[in-house]
């Protein structure tokens, strides 16, 4: 898990089964399965309101030259981004 926040701050965690981690309010996070085997995982928020933001979707429907000239990308990259954004993940249950 990658917990980001504002003037590029950001660390990543490796978990293994039975971990608990905590991304602090108002910090953008983000998970990546990096093994070779499904991972289940369960988010908690002290919220009653929830709300998702997808950076590579966002980025994905910026226009291409704006993404470029901003982050300094190809356009073998940007072309990767997703402009749509799939709540979850095909899996076997």
């Amino acid at each position: 898990m990658t917990v980001f926040g504002s003037s590029g701050k950001a660390r990543t965690f490796d978990f293994y089964p039975g971990d608990v981690g905590y991304v602090p309010r108002a910090m953008g996070h983000y998970f990546e399965c990096v093994g070779d085997q499904p991972v289940q995982m369960l988010e908690l928020f002290r919220s009653d309101h929830f709300e998702d933001f997808s950076a590579n979707q966002w980025l994905g429907l910026t226009p291409h030259s704006v993404v470029a000239a901003t982050l300094n990308l190809d356009a073998a990259t940007i072309a990767t981004m997703r402009k749509d954004k799939p709540l979850l993940m095909p899996g076997q249950i």
